[in-house]
């Protein structure tokens, strides 16, 4: 469902190497960390704390709250609105994930 546009090899950009959920995850430098794990095939970023009902992200621009993972240790964040770094700790979540 999700990929890179054809024609961009991102040599340009340059390599990125993040940890998601304790596996190696290629990303491109300037990639928000929601377009790196959606590139990466990852479809769910978390659970529902009320249903459990799988989230992805929605929006892709901060206005929705379905992205929230946890990056290097701090739970909550927007996937969407943060740029993926060099040895980045992402973890998805289950349920509430600023209790995960």
């Amino acid at each position: 469902m999700f990929g890179r546009l054809s024609g961009d090899d991102g040599e340009a950009s340059g390599r990125v190497e993040i940890r998601v959920d304790g596996r190696p995850v290629a990303a491109r430098a300037g990639d928000s960390v929601a377009g790196a794990l959606l590139a990466a095939g990852v479809r769910r970023f978390r659970r529902s704390p009320v249903t459990g009902a799988p989230r992805a992200p929605y929006c892709m621009m901060g206005i929705c709250f379905e992205c929230l993972v946890t990056i290097d240790g701090q739970p909550g964040r927007q996937a969407c609105m943060i740029a993926v770094a060099p040895g980045m700790d992402v973890r998805t979540a289950e349920g509430d994930p600023d209790r995960d």
